[in-house]
């Protein structure tokens, strides 16, 4: 909307619609204005999403501004507790739960309705009526220059002044723009506290009341000349678009950190799956160890047999040379002439006994590389044995989660039980009261047919039952039953009726 549109009075007209059924009727502090003025503050600080709602930081803000107005101290630690318990329930309070808030006096103990009021009225007229600054000045006047007393009104474009301060006799306005510019003036014509504002095509000559408002009311138009050459909205707008943009990056930031939590739970997940890959590895690789194991048993039992042999076989070619030794030795004298044989059968041994030395040196290595293949084995079972106790540990949870989900599997059974014993009374309950109905429906039935029997009866015997008139003056006409209190035209009614009942039942 854009000219002279005047929103406190659509503001009153939407209130007049909505106020009524939903403005609370608990005592409180506040009159229907004071309610008003609250309602158009909570629409200017509440977030743009319906259903509307103020935020704890607004109320907060709120709330400081008011208890300011009122010249008492703000209970940060009481709202701080108030805030904390707003929070557990949900994100803010409608309007009419702020009015209650504000009505209950719960963060203006000791403070009358008066003062509520005023301090209500003073925030209303700051952040609705963008009202920077008001109160009593004289001014000069431009034709007569004599000094009247009037109330001004500081605006973020315009400083208004009228006779008082209803505003109902408006005198005048001081147009301000960015090249407007105030400074104080020294006393003369017996007027103290004198300032002077200039703008394009006049200037204004005002006297405050003491030296304190005078330097207040500068400040306050130089403030808000800055912030008409700045291009800036007032103050309390710029302050609420600031508290809100916090919010949005407050807002964002948990958005992000939420967007994050999800990440670490999808790799969390991914890192699940990797483990369970990792499972099923080392259970491939257990039981590739287990058959690795089975051969090498295998193979040593092959190394064990066959060593055997070859121990047998030494044996007996050791008995053999032990033999022969023997008989050469008996043959010794016998066969002097043998000598160089016997010393080359020595030689013989010799080499044997070498190969004897050899073999052993062999066995030993083969021994040396049995244990170490022990060793191997050992570190490889220790290894399984770490993968196995891994292994159960996995196990262990999964059969923990079996059981959880054992458990809620039987109480869901257990509730479908109770579920399907409710459906079968309520199925008996509908029969019986289905019997019920067939009962009243066959009472029914024999009501309407004893009604229209008794109908059909009284409507046979219609013409015995007649109320006694006055007769006309005509001569009355004689029946079989006697006078007849009824004339000419009503007997024809009903010899009509009763020949029109013969032919129907014939």
């Amino acid at each position: 909307v854009q000219g002279n549109f005047d929103k406190v009075e659509f503001n009153r007209m939407c209130w007049t619609l909505c106020a009524k059924k939903n403005l609370s009727k608990s005592p409180s502090l506040l009159s229907d204005e004071d309610a008003f003025k609250v309602w158009v503050i909570f629409n200017f600080l509440s977030e743009d999403k319906y259903p509307l709602i103020i935020v704890p930081e607004e109320i907060e803000y709120l709330l400081k501004k008011l208890t300011e107005a009122m010249g008492a101290g703000w209970q940060q630690e009481q709202f701080d507790h108030y805030k904390i318990a707003l929070n557990t329930s949900r994100e803010g309070l409608s309007a009419w739960e702020l009015i209650d808030l504000v009505g209950s006096g719960q963060f203006s103990k000791g403070m009358d309705q008066q003062t509520v009021s005023m301090a209500i009225n003073e925030v209303f007229n700051e952040l609705i009526l963008d009202v920077l600054k008001q109160g009593y000045m004289l001014k000069k006047g431009h034709k007569r220059k004599n000094w009247t007393e009037r109330w001004f009104v500081l605006k973020p474009n315009i400083i208004s002044y009228y006779v008082s301060e209803d505003l109902k006799d408006k005198k005048g306005d001081i147009i301000l723009d960015g090249n407007c510019c105030v400074e104080a003036l020294p006393d003369k014509d017996g007027k103290k506290c004198l300032f002077l504002i200039k703008c394009l095509d006049k200037s204004f000559e005002i006297s405050a009341s003491d030296k304190k408002k005078k330097q207040e009311w500068i400040q306050a138009i130089q403030t808000t000349v800055s912030l008409l050459r700045a291009g800036s909205p007032p103050p309390h707008k710029e302050a609420r678009q600031k508290r809100k943009e916090l919010r949005q990056k407050l807002l964002a930031e948990q958005e992000e950190l939420e967007r994050q939590m999800k990440e670490l739970q999808a790799a969390n997940e991914n890192k699940q799956k990797e483990l369970e890959t990792v499972r099923k590895q080392l259970e491939a690789a257990a039981a590739r160890a287990a058959e690795e194991e089975k051969k090498r048993l295998q193979t040593q039992v092959e190394l064990q047999d066959r060593f055997s042999l070859e121990l047998e076989r030494e044996k007996m070619v050791r008995q053999k040379m032990e033999e022969q030794v023997a008989q050469k030795s008996s043959e010794l004298e016998q066969y002097l002439q043998r000598v160089r044989e016997l010393e080359e059968m020595y030689k013989q041994l010799q080499e044997a006994l070498e190969d004897e030395k050899q073999a052993r040196q062999d066995e030993e290595t083969v021994r040396k590389l049995q244990a170490r293949l022990l060793e191997e084995e050992s570190a490889k079972r220790a290894e399984l044995e770490k993968w196995h106790l891994e292994q159960q540990q996995t196990i262990q949870m999964t059969e923990a989660e079996k059981q959880e989900l054992e458990n809620q599997r039987m109480i869901k059974e257990q509730a479908l039980q109770v579920a399907m014993q409710q459906l079968e009374q309520l199925e008996l309950e509908r029969k019986e009261a289905l019997e019920q109905y067939e009962e009243v429906k066959k009472k029914l039935e024999m009501a309407a047919n004893n009604t229209k029997s008794w109908k059909d009866k009284v409507a046979h015997h219609e013409g015995l039952i007649r109320l006694i008139e006055p007769g006309s003056k005509n001569p009355h006409l004689i029946t079989n039953w006697g006078p007849a209190a009824f004339t000419e035209a009503e007997l024809e009614e009903r010899q009509k009726s009763w020949k029109g009942k013969k032919t129907a039942s014939e």
